[in-house]
């Protein structure tokens, strides 16, 4: 919990300093309130969601996990955003709940209750990317627009505040935690501004331009990186229904997006 409060408090730190150097016009146009709520729905719950995994699940498990957020866009696109629901996106789909499934059903886990629960938080986080990506095209650049660097920025403010009550829990219910490590420190100022304050920027950018199921897709970039950290610096093993989850992940995500149509998406833009 701590890690996901001081990333958030660092993200935020640094996206103020962005919008002071490049000198961004402070005026949400009345998006306030809404770029805060987001916040909530794209950081604060599923940075939650992912501290409770961690106990749970090794750092590979939860990588790759988070690479369903676009199967997680596929069905909640259709349910709730009117986003058209094919056959290729629907095999992608079961494709790719079975790649979960022989995800949590191998490796070294601790107990299949474990396996489910904390595959269970992933899922949580990945819905709420999904439905943050829809949120921001229609609270944001349907309605006027905004700077993606306020967007990032009151979002942050909003996770934040979010999580704020959950680390002030922690502190009188955890054992002590020793402060004085200062290349933990460097490792969440890093996350908090290169992972969270950059990357937001970016992210929010990508919903304007391509679309918010088509930025959901770089999620398919952290299951490489979590398993190979995983796999250098955890000791984290891999075995063979892992890999094969892994794979059918992969091309779940391909049927999933292999169909849409950037040119669709230019329409609408986060800032004004």
């Amino acid at each position: 919990m701590n890690t996901a409060f001081f990333r958030v408090l660092f993200g935020f730190a640094g996206l103020l300093a962005i919008v002071f150097f490049i000198k961004v016009k402070v005026n949400f146009s009345g998006k306030f309130g809404v770029s805060l709520l987001l916040g909530v729905i794209n950081s604060g719950v599923p940075f939650l969601m992912y501290c409770l995994a961690a106990k749970l699940l090794p750092a590979g498990y939860s990588a790759i996990l988070n690479a369903t957020t676009p199967l997680m866009g596929v069905v909640l696109g259709s349910l709730f955003f009117h986003e058209a629901l094919t056959v290729k996106k629907m095999s992608g789909v079961v494709l790719g709940l079975a790649g979960i499934a022989l995800i949590t059903a191998t490796g070294a886990m601790v107990s299949l209750h474990a396996a489910l629960l904390g595959s269970l938080a992933c899922l949580v986080a990945t819905g709420c990317y999904a439905v943050a990506g829809f949120l921001t095209r229609r609270w944001i650049a349907e309605r006027g627009g905004l700077e993606a660097t306020l967007v990032a920025t009151g979002s942050q403010l909003g996770a934040l505040l979010f999580l704020l009550p959950f680390f002030v829990y922690s502190i009188f219910t955890v054992p002590p935690i020793n402060w004085q490590r200062p290349d933990v420190w460097l490792c969440v100022l890093a996350v908090g501004v290169i992972c969270t304050a950059f990357a937001y920027v970016l992210y929010f950018r990508l919903i304007a331009d391509i679309g918010a199921l088509r930025a959901l897709t770089v999620t398919f970039l952290i299951p490489p990186f979590g398993i190979l950290w995983g796999y250098f610096f955890l000791d984290e093993r891999l075995s063979a229904g892992f890999i094969a989850g892994v794979a059918a992940i992969g091309i779940a995500i391909w049927l999933v997006v292999g169909e849409q149509n950037p040119a669709k998406n230019q329409s609408v833009r986060l800032r004004k």
